[in-house]
C-alpha cells in the first residue's frame, strides 16, 4: 500500500511514520521518499484505515492512495 502523507520534510519525519506504522504492526515493512511524499508499507498485516489513522495520529496530513 502507498499513502501520499504530507508535512514530511526530514529523517525525523520518516521516523515518526515509521514508528507509527510499527507500532500497530511490527511486521510491516515502511519506506518512505520524502521528495514524493510517499509512504509505502509492505508486508505485515495493518489495514488501509488503520495506517492512515496511525499517520495522523502520528501528526501527519493523509492525502490519498497512491497507485
Amino acid at each position: 500500500m502507498k499513502l501520499i502523507v504530507d508535512n514530511m520534510s526530514c529523517d525525523h519525519c520518516v521516523k515518526a511514520v515509521t514508528k507509527a506504522i510499527n507500532d500497530i504492526d511490527p511486521k510491516a515493512s515502511v519506506s518512505v521518499d520524502l521528495a514524493k511524499k510517499e509512504v509505502t508499507i509492505d508486508g505485515g498485516t495493518i489495514s488501509q484505515e488503520a495506517a492512515i489513522k496511525a499517520v495522523d495520529d502520528a501528526g501527519y496530513q493523509f492525502v490519498a492512495i497512491s497507485f
